[in-house]
């Protein structure tokens, strides 16, 4: 796998994010922020191993 298509692998994961995990990306509550976190790099994790 190119850089190219990892880049835009990344790339639809974040477009595709919910709302509500932007939200938390966002949050002042560190606790809420880490578990969007640990749910982003999850979905980014997936989308690599397809």
């Amino acid at each position: 796998m190119t850089s190219d298509e990892i880049s835009k692998r990344i790339a639809r994961v974040v477009e595709h994010a919910p709302e509500w995990l932007r939200q938390d990306l966002a949050s002042k509550d560190l606790a809420a922020r880490g578990r969007a976190e640990e749910t982003l790099s999850a979905m980014i994790a997936a989308a690599l191993k397809a």
